[in-house]
């Protein structure tokens, strides 16, 4: 199969007897070493069936049925092992080839290109990963912040509730204290009118003897008017007394000076006079 220096080989099981590109019975796998590394394609039942029946794989083919594992899983089921431990030894052999070819690729500039572009594309995968994780951090605390949030509003809302219950009640014992106190002052009232009653009794008590006080007051005033009368009876005489005496003592003054010793009896005339 294939063309010219694009080789992709087919393995078959044939008669050895015809030509290696004639006729075959039965088509029994694939091999292509363009790719790095190379892909192996095999139908292992049907493989297992020829082998059984005596079919001798060429050269090539029993390097590559080496290679997948087919010839030791027929030499296990030979010696009688289990189906899981042929299973896992096949596994483990398979993994050993695939590394030791990987190993021995030659690296070509397509191969380095292809390296190049994987390593790009997990490079992206990656950023892309961690900016998923940062987009989902992110609208994770965005979400905590609106619960936190929501929760803090609600509690303000109580509170506030709670502030607007505790000023309606002040307020209610507030009208409750206004009511009571108008109830108070009637009660009061009456002490009062009763004191108000008592101060005009104390006061006319007090106004009799104001009274009898005044009473007594022009009783005074009308003894000592009599007495008052007869001073003033008495001044008039004095002053008529002492006229002819200051006539006397005028006609002697152009005769004879006043001695000092008639001064003093004069002095204690005038006082007498002015008493």
């Amino acid at each position: 199969m294939g063309r010219k220096k694009l080789p992709l080989w087919t393995i078959v099981a044939a008669d050895s007897r015809r030509a290696r590109d004639g006729r075959y019975i039965e088509k029994l796998g694939n091999y292509n070493p363009l790719v790095k590394p190379s892909t192996v394609e095999l139908n292992v039942e049907r493989i297992h069936y020829w082998l059984e029946q005596g079919a001798q794989p060429s050269d090539t083919v029993r390097n590559l049925l080496k290679q997948e594992g087919v010839l030791l899983e027929r030499h296990l089921r030979l010696k009688g092992k289990t189906e899981e431990e042929i299973r896992q030894t096949v596994e483990a052999h398979r993994e050993r080839q695939a590394v030791k070819r990987a190993a021995s690729v030659k690296e070509t500039a397509q191969s380095r290109r292809q390296k190049a572009l994987d390593e790009e594309t997990k490079r992206v995968a990656a950023q892309e990963a961690k900016a998923a994780k940062q987009r989902a951090e992110q609208e994770e605390q965005a979400r905590q912040e609106a619960e936190a949030a929501k929760k803090k509003l609600a509690q303000e809302r109580v509170e506030a509730e709670k502030e607007a219950a505790a000023a309606a009640e002040k307020a209610s014992e507030a009208d409750a204290s206004e009511t009571e106190a108008p109830a108070a002052a009637p009660e009061k009232a009456p002490e009062a009118e009763a004191s108000e009653a008592k101060a005009p009794a104390a006061a006319a008590e007090k106004a009799p003897e104001t009274d009898a006080s005044e009473t007594e007051a022009p009783a005074a005033a009308a003894e000592k008017a009599p007495e008052t009368e007869a001073g003033e009876a008495k001044a008039p005489a004095a002053a008529a007394e002492k006229a002819p005496e200051t006539e006397a003592s005028e006609a002697k003054a152009p005769t004879a000076a006043v001695t000092e010793s008639d001064a003093p009896e004069e002095n204690a005339e005038e006082s007498k006079a002015e008493q």
